[in-house]
């Protein structure tokens, strides 16, 4: 087996000097760039700040370890994508829809413990991520959430009523969801699976949803929030 090649490839043991010198000029320059991309840049990346990182990391790695990849070379490239940023940044911060388009928006995902299907069915993501990042806030089911809301971070924001204000709801615990049922009790207030809509079930009670029309139901409960 030859370990020279195994450890160094190609170059001569040499070459490691030169890699540390690159790596180092490379730092410093990746360190300088995200300096002019700004805080913002750097703890709340959107699709197009993730781009411009992605953008970055490659044009920094290659120079550190290819011998024929100079380092000005990468310099410019790196100064190409920060003047990009900031030129759509000015752009973004200047036309609305340019932002909109860019950056995307805020959307509401729960109004009055209530799925807002159709908005929830356009964002990329499953009714148990959603309900994961409900519960890492402290949510129980919903009748105690005013509004839920997905923000262009992709971090969930979520308001509660007031204790005295919070009502029957779905639960969004693991065991409670899964205890999903097709024929409701009646006397009892029962969930939508699908949209969180809430009925007091009796005998005349429709089996299907009369807001989505779908008819898998979850016992609901008005545990306060702050129980």
């Amino acid at each position: 087996m030859d370990f020279q090649n195994l450890l160094i490839g190609q170059e001569e043991w040499a070459f490691l000097t030169e890699t540390i010198i690159r790596t180092f000029i490379m730092f410093m320059i990746i360190l300088v760039c995200l300096k002019l991309l700004g805080k913002r840049g750097v703890k709340q990346l959107s699709v197009f700040e993730l781009v411009v990182i992605i953008g970055l990391g490659s044009a920094a790695g290659d120079p550190m370890v290819y011998k024929e990849i100079g380092v000005l070379t990468a310099l410019v490239a790196f100064l190409i994508v920060v003047l990009c940023y900031k030129i759509l940044t000015f752009f973004v911060f200047k036309f609305k829809k340019i932002e909109n388009f860019i950056e995307g928006k805020p959307v509401y995902i729960i109004r009055n413990g209530l799925f807002s299907i159709e908005e929830f069915k356009k964002e990329n993501l499953s009714e148990d991520e959603f309900f994961m990042e409900l519960r890492t806030k402290g949510v129980y089911q919903l009748g105690q959430v005013e509004a839920a809301i997905l923000e262009i971070s992709g971090q969930v924001s979520v308001f509660f009523y007031q204790d005295e204000e919070v009502h029957y709801g779905l639960p969004i615990l693991p065991d409670r969801i899964n205890r999903s049922v097709k024929q409701p009790l009646p006397l009892f207030f029962y969930s939508c699976l699908f949209c969180g809509n809430t009925v007091l079930f009796n005998a005349d009670t429709s089996l299907k949803c009369p807001r989505c029309e779908k008819s898998e139901w979850v016992l609901s409960s008005n545990r306060k929030h702050n129980q």
